[in-house]
């Protein structure tokens, strides 16, 4: 509200869980940095990152500024925007030699979100998604692993840019034309589209931390239900995996970032406590002597042949040598929360639940829950998901 105010006449929008109006810019960057720093989101896996963290700020975004929007015309924004922002994905890891952050290519996904809301013709359409490119955050995704912090993927920037491409466009600000749609080398990208709906291929995080440690969480608490473990029956946890994974922090975070950056913690907690939620990367659990005393004895290394799969897949090996000498091997471990198989709808509920759950009344967690569930619905009101998100 102190940064991101709306001008006089501008367009605005309330902050979600607050109501404060600010402009629209500054809706998307308080919702988009809220969801990327509990790192619980989806995404689809050759994208090495995460779209639906920018894209969902953004339709709120558009949609608090909008006279009306449906339920049905919500959803069908959020599948183009998905559509659009993978694709700019795989062209921007396909033409570029920087790992970058999500922020660098889900702004784009935010500006046909916006685009389409607001009716943009073609021609400013053309010069907001040039504009959202240009200035999306190259930002180095490795660089952010090695030191986490609440820049955490980009996302942050990515949507507020996004977001205000379309604004920017529709006030006749020009656009160089966006290399990761138009220049030949990022054609392979966009054949597909409305055809090959990557949107029903991602994956939904079921823990609040980096998608690289997934594989090796589920490894962990497989062996502790199959064995009945408890943390002094271990000596020691090595992990085999690819080498991003094998890369995250290996020690006892000190921060929620650090946390949710890191691979030895969270196995750490999947054994210790058979399981990882939003308690596991807060900073009342840091000083846990189980959790620490865990973490020190576990490591990592990178498999050459897991390595390889990587990005189309998400594996790991778990090995657990015991005080007695026994040694327990997971074998090679796919992360779950999909792609395949896709997560159910009473996974994904069920996640949401216990994640709300633990901030929200119940009345108002099962609220968001029934209008969200019935946004396909023929009277459905999206507006009317704004008023109970909104809400202070």
């Amino acid at each position: 509200a102190r940064h991101w105010a709306a001008g006089e006449g501008a367009p605005s929008a309330r902050l979600m869980l607050d109501g404060r109006r600010v402009s629209l810019p500054g809706c998307g960057f308080a919702a988009a940095t809220q969801i990327d720093n509990l790192d619980a989101h989806d995404g689809w896996q050759p994208s090495k990152g995460h779209a639906g963290a920018a894209l969902l700020p953004a339709l709120i975004a558009f949609a608090e500024a909008a006279p009306s929007v449906s339920g049905r015309e919500a959803l069908a924004a959020m599948v183009i925007g998905y559509e659009v922002a993978y694709r700019a994905a795989a062209a921007l890891h396909a033409t570029v030699s920087d790992y970058h952050t999500s922020g660098a290519w889900n702004s784009i996904g935010c500006t046909v979100i916006g685009a389409r809301l607001r009716q943009l013709d073609d021609t400013a359409l053309r010069h907001a998604l040039g504009i959202a490119e240009y200035h999306g955050p190259r930002s180095q995704m490795m660089r952010e692993i090695a030191n986490p912090s609440m820049l955490h993927d980009g996302t942050g920037w990515g949507a507020p840019v996004g977001i205000y491409a379309v604004l920017a466009a529709e006030d006749g600000f020009t656009g160089a034309p966006a290399a990761t749609i138009e220049f030949d080398d990022a054609a392979f990208a966009w054949d597909d589209l409305g055809v090959n709906w990557l949107t029903a291929q991602q994956y939904i995080k079921p823990y609040p931390v980096c998608r690289w440690a997934h594989a090796p969480i589920d490894a962990a608490l497989r062996l502790r239900r199959d064995h009945k473990l408890t943390p002094d029956m271990i000596e020691r946890v090595d992990i085999s995996t690819f080498r991003y994974s094998a890369e995250l922090n290996g020690d006892v975070p000190s921060t929620s970032p650090m946390a949710q950056y890191s691979l030895a913690w969270p196995v750490a907690a999947a054994l210790a406590r058979g399981r990882v939620g939003v308690d596991e990367v807060m900073e009342q659990s840091f000083t846990d002597p189980v959790l620490t005393g865990l973490t020190a004895r576990i490591h990592a290394s990178v498999d050459a042949a897991i390595d390889a799969t990587f990005p189309d897949q998400r594996l790991a090996n778990v090995s657990i040598t015991l005080t007695d000498g026994t040694v327990l091997q997971s074998g090679p471990t796919e992360a779950s929360g999909g792609p395949d198989p896709q997560p159910t709808e009473t996974e994904v509920v069920e996640k949401y639940r216990a994640f709300a759950g633990a901030v929200l009344s119940e009345d108002r967690v099962l609220q968001i829950e029934t209008a969200v569930i019935g946004l396909d619905g023929p009277n459905a009101d999206f507006k009317a998901v704004l008023d109970i998100l909104a809400d202070a």
